[in-house]
């Protein structure tokens, strides 16, 4: 693979993108278009030796781990899903304490969670974080079918298809206006910066000033 002289970062739409934005102006980068009034997705910034690539949030981690892109940012929930199908192939050196939220078991309202749980009901759970739910529920005892999902998750209580999902959750807004309620926390989630390992080691002079800045920008945990 030709070595691409920039430096490329990998990045979702939405809340990790607004919240990266300060960390990223910090290190004295500022991105010169905005991916909800552009079209493009590679946007260039400040600095002629960086890129953005604007891709899906499910997508960062292969981007950055096949060399695609030389680090980017991803949430915990999904690292955590592509580090079992993918072990060792991302190094994870930050936890920006951005995009916090949590993942949850939420069921319909009226729905009786413990009691199904105490009785040792099997149930069906949707969810697109299959390899967190079945560790959570067999850390747990429950017998669980995992189906997967992409998205509309709420629904799938609402139409039989499932008694429970596993989701991110965040002000729980829009489980309230789907008539769910969470019961259960499962893990807090926060977004990291993840590195390709090659891109460290061989572009480590104008990577690793990017990377401390970071670090010197991250919000502390609180």
């Amino acid at each position: 693979m030709t070595q691409n002289p920039q430096l490329t970062m990998a990045l979702s739409k939405g809340r990790i993108f607004e919240e990266t934005l300060p960390l990223l102006e910090q290190a004295g980068i500022v991105v010169t278009e905005h991916p909800e009034q552009s079209r493009k997705l590679i946007l260039p910034t400040s600095r002629d030796d960086l890129r953005i690539l604007i891709v899906r949030a499910s997508d960062v981690p292969t981007y950055v781990q096949y060399g695609a892109a030389d680090f980017g940012i991803a949430g915990k929930d999904v690292l955590y899903e592509y580090s079992k199908e993918h072990p060792g192939g991302l190094y994870q050196p930050i936890d920006l304490n951005i995009a916090r939220c949590r993942l949850a078991v939420a069921v319909r309202d009226g729905f009786d969670y413990e009691a199904a749980v105490r009785q040792g009901a099997r149930l069906r759970v949707a969810t697109k974080y299959v390899n967190v739910a079945r560790e959570h529920f067999a850390r747990k005892g429950v017998y669980v079918d995992i189906i997967k999902l992409y998205g509309s998750m709420e629904l799938a209580p609402l139409v039989g298809l499932a008694d429970a999902i596993v989701d991110v959750v965040s002000t729980g807004g829009t489980l309230r206006a789907n008539g769910l309620v969470a019961v259960e926390d499962v893990m807090p989630v926060s977004s990291r910066l993840i590195v390709n390992q090659a891109a460290l080691k061989t572009r480590a002079a104008v990577l690793q000033p990017i990377l401390d800045a970071f670090e010197h920008a991250t919000p502390s945990q609180g």
